[in-house]
């Protein structure tokens, strides 16, 4: 997210590196607004299925449940592994 408060548009969340990028932001923002905002443009974007892959859940599953936020610790813990391995330059 490049201004504060923005949300980020979901079209532009493309890829696996568009998410971890908006994710990571929204992370580092630290607010809860801001991550519930992520993860519901996460919900809707085209690359979601490249996330949902990489968690191991199935993408009907992850967008439900990022959509309706209710995600758990765990979940939470598993989309946070992914981003910061996918930001420090590895591939989950």
């Amino acid at each position: 997210m490049t201004e504060a408060n923005t949300p980020p548009n979901p079209a532009d969340l493309d890829s696996l590196d568009a998410i971890a990028d908006c994710l990571a932001d929204a992370f580092e923002d630290g607010e809860g607004a801001v991550i519930s905002q992520a993860m519901k443009a996460v919900a809707q974007a085209p690359g979601l299925g490249e996330l949902a892959a990489a968690v191991g859940m199935g993408r009907e599953d992850l967008q439900a449940a990022l959509a309706a936020e209710e995600f758990n610790l765990d979940l939470t813990l598993e989309i946070m592994k992914v981003v910061d391995l996918h930001m420090s330059g590895g591939r989950a």
